[in-house]
Parts: C-alpha cells; sequence; structure tokens
C-alpha cells in the first residue's frame, strides 16, 4: 500500500517540555487510521507537528513519499491535505456560505454544491454567522471547508468533542463516506469505540509514545486492552 503520510520517529517539544517521543505511524492510500489515546497523551500535538504548526526538533514527515518536515500549513495544505482542527476554527462574523468561499477550491468531485448535498442542514443555515451555529454545524462546516480542498488526505482532531450522540453518529457517517470515496482519513479521537468501528487501523499514543499499532477491529474486539490504552470500557 502506498504511504500518503509517514512519520518517522519524531520527537515534538514546547520550549523545554517533551511532549512527543520518537512517535512513528503510517497512513495508507484511501485507507482511513484512528489515532487514540487519553486527555494529554500527545494527540493534538502529534497533529500540530504533521501540520507544521508546532515541527518537530527530530524525525522526518513524509506526505506522498517527500520529507515535508517543518514545511508550513500553507505548503503541506498545497500538496492535498484537508485539516479540520479541535475547535473548528470557523469565521463566527461570516455567513455559512461566506466560510466556504474563503476556502481556495481546489478542482475535483467536493464543490459547495456537493458539500451541501452531503450536509444538506448547512444549505438550510447558508445565510446564518457561522458563531449562531450548534456545535455540530459548526463541525460540520469546519469538514465542508476542508473537503472543498479536494484533500487526498483528510485529518480530524476530535470531530466528536462537545457534541450531542445524534450529531456525532452524524459526523460519523460522514468520516464513512470520505473511506467509500477513497480519501485517506487519520482520525484523531478520545472516543476510541467511535473511531476504532471506521478504522481500519490503530494507533494509541500514552504520554508521547506510541503504546499501540495495529488492527483496529483487534483492539475493539479486546474490551479490556481498550480499557487499559485508551480509557475506554464500553460502547458509549
Amino acid at each position: 500500500m502506498t504511504a500518503v503520510l509517514e512519520l518517522d520517529a519524531i520527537h515534538t517539544y514546547y520550549d523545554k517540555s517533551h511532549i512527543l517521543k520518537g512517535v512513528t505511524m503510517t497512513v495508507g492510500e484511501g485507507e482511513p487510521v484512528a489515532l487514540l489515546g487519553r486527555n494529554g497523551a500527545g494527540k493534538t500535538t502529534t497533529m500540530r507537528s504533521v501540520m507544521g504548526l508546532t515541527p518537530p526538533r527530530r524525525g522526518k514527515i513524509r506526505f506522498f513519499g517527500k520529507d515535508m518536515t517543518g514545511a508550513s500549513p500553507h505548503r503541506i495544505a498545497s500538496l492535498g491535505v484537508g485539516y479540520v482542527p479541535e475547535g473548528r476554527k470557523i469565521f463566527g462574523h461570516l455567513t455559512v456560505h461566506e466560510n466556504l468561499l474563503v476556502v481556495h477550491e481546489t478542482p475535483g468531485r467536493w464543490t459547495i454544491d456537493a458539500v451541501y448535498k452531503l450536509f444538506p442542514r448547512l444549505h438550510e443555515r447558508r445565510t446564518s454567522k457561522g458563531g449562531r451555529l450548534s456545535g455540530g454545524e459548526q463541525e460540520m462546516l469546519s469538514i465542508a471547508r476542508a473537503l472543498l480542498l479536494n484533500p487526498k488526505l483528510l485529518i480530524l482532531d476530535e470531530p466528536s468533542q462537545g457534541l450531542a450522540p445524534v450529531i456525532v453518529q452524524e459526523v460519523m457517517r460522514t468520516v464513512g463516506r470520505m473511506k467509500e470515496e477513497g480519501i485517506s482519513v487519520l482520525l484523531v479521537e478520545q472516543n476510541a469505540f467511535l473511531a476504532l468501528q471506521l478504522a481500519d487501523r490503530a494507533y494509541v499514543l500514552a504520554e508521547g509514545e506510541m503504546v499501540f499499532a495495529g488492527e483496529a477491529a483487534t483492539l475493539r474486539d479486546d474490551k479490556a486492552r481498550m480499557e487499559q490504552l485508551a480509557g475506554v470500557a464500553h460502547a458509549a
């Protein structure tokens, strides 16, 4: 399988604090991968390292076989990487439609009309200000903006955070749709049970180190191990 994203023994710091300690992982072409871990495990730091927001001091990050360690977020996005950050980061003073127009569309399957079909609720709220949307609507808008880049790799950082269960299911159905479209997905989630339902493979971080790498089904079916590594005791 062709590697879309490779992390090779990366070490990332915040000032003198050593956060990621030799993290290695791979996302293959068209593959959904889950990155799990408890709060403070290093998941978001991993994403910041991948996107060039907090570059690693040691190790390599490759996109599509190219060494992009330390590249700017703009350069990484231009390779075909869509990023949905934790906290959504939409423009609250702009309408839904204006938020979508801000994105420089990349030619491909995903257009504004296509994301409105994917998220009919956004079409209904297209004249509403982003700051007036519910948390679930904001998450949909953030995903829609990333899709307008027609990414080869879609990275989602904690998409279920703070959302009602019914909205979480809708967001996760969207992630499943990306799998059907053949888009590589890196799903960073604290809700291990949901993430493992969608992913083919999984990694688990603990205190900045990788403590599990393997088939998602293997971890999902081992409830005791899932509780030990990711903090999930049962389906939620």
